[in-house]
């Protein structure tokens, strides 16, 4: 940024004296009466020196303003992606964390600096032989690769799956809810769905599959029909959210009665207001009593 305003400054100082010559000139002599060119059309607006300062000054401004905020931009935090070993499962994530960093960090670099960058995260296994390949290609100048974009739609298809609806479609087919909280669970199976071509009773279908065994048969036994995905999953959560709150009480139940004197019983028919407790005792005959009385 300095050196924008050191030349903002010499820009302002080099018209300052332009215009200071200019005025100072002695204009010339007016032509005589008789000797004066005829009337013309007027000619289009010329700007002065004033309003040409103005506009360099505005445009020097400009490229200020776009500085600071490059350097704003540079200060914010940007994950750096994981390193990529050929794993299919991982490759939508690489693509993803990598463009994020390329438009936030590096958009100032060269398109051969971002492809240099992105390969030097493809480390082991099978992507290790790839880039090595890739990267003779690249020197002999026999690769198509020639920007980042092209680069992760290289690595799609030799990693990937052979499109990302059979992708999600496989994933959808094996997320479940285990013991995990419904809501957890519907998130996930939403970020899966996306992309998947399922929807109406196929999605529900699915949802229902990946449910737990119990919950399923809570939503079965519901008396009002349920007909939309939204329906299933709003009434999924709010039994998952009873069963759970259900359990936490018995448990404090549990607990409670479990305490030293937590089964402290009134019996009234033993006397008003006299409390007899489940305590074994031995009288001097050795005979035990149930109840003692306190």
């Amino acid at each position: 940024m300095l050196p924008v305003r050191h030349s903002l400054k010499k820009a302002l100082d080099r018209e300052l004296e332009t215009e200071s010559e200019y005025e100072s000139s002695p204009s010339p002599s007016p032509l005589p009466q008789q000797q004066r060119a005829p009337s013309q059309v007027p000619t289009p607006h010329q700007p002065t020196r004033k309003e040409q300062l103005l506009a360099m000054i505005t445009t020097l401004q400009q490229q200020v303003n776009n500085m600071l905020l490059q350097q704003q931009g540079s200060r914010v935090e940007v994950a750096k992606p994981q390193v990529f070993n050929g794993r299919m499962e991982e490759v939508s994530t690489f693509i993803n964390t990598a463009q994020i960093y390329i438009r936030m960090k590096m958009t100032e670099e060269t398109a051969t600096t971002q492809v240099a960058w992105v390969l030097s995260y493809v480390q082991g296994g099978v992507a290790e032989a790839w880039k090595d390949n890739l990267m003779d290609e690249l020197a002999k100048g026999e690769s198509e690769v020639e920007t980042a974009e092209q680069l992760f739609s290289k690595i799609r298809n030799n990693f990937g799956e052979t499109s990302e609806e059979e992708r999600k479609i496989k994933q959808l087919r094996t997320i479940e809810q285990g013991n995990r909280m419904c809501d957890k669970y519907i998130q996930e199976f939403k970020k899966v769905t996306r992309e998947s071509g399922y929807e109406g009773r196929p999605l529900i279908k699915e949802f229902k599959r990946g449910l737990s065994g119990v919950l399923r048969r809570k939503l079965a036994e519901a008396e009002e029909p349920l007909t939309t995905i939204g329906e299933w999953q709003g009434r999924a959560v709010r039994l998952d959210r009873n069963q759970r709150k259900s359990r936490a009480e018995e448990r404090m139940l549990g607990r409670n009665a479990a305490r030293p004197g937590g089964n402290a019983q009134p019996r009234g028919g033993f006397g008003g207001g006299v409390i007899w407790r489940k305590r074994r005792t031995y009288n001097l005959a050795g005979r035990s009593s149930a109840y003692r009385r306190e």
